[in-house]
């Protein structure tokens, strides 16, 4: 999946970031729709997912959303607070998690 950067979007030292959720391993909890609801919503079928610019849950296996500047602490939190270590913060460019169960 291709994922359009914004103008705005988180980034560490290295570019833009993006956030995708693993669902099997999503426990439904919501801690990260609390942390940040512009970026992670609760489906129907009660796990996580990642919002697209038109607030769209993307339900693509793997698919991912750029992550907004001013919301980088919350998605970050999200990610580190998660029970299921289903979060995953990347580099856009060479797609190294940055934060989540797989950081290095």
């Amino acid at each position: 999946m291709t994922v359009r950067q914004e103008a705005g979007s988180g980034t560490d030292s290295e570019g833009p970031l993006e956030v995708w959720i693993d669902q099997d391993l999503c426990t439904g909890d919501g801690i990260c729709a609390q942390y940040a609801p512009e970026v992670f919503e609760l489906d129907i079928d009660g796990l996580a997912y990642v919002k697209g610019a038109d607030d769209e849950l993307l339900q693509d296996v793997g698919a991912s959303t750029p992550v907004p500047l001013p919301l980088l602490t919350d998605v970050v939190a999200s990610a580190k607070e998660c029970p299921g270590d289903c979060i995953h913060v990347r580099r856009v460019a060479d797609r190294v998690e940055v934060h989540g169960p797989d950081a290095e």
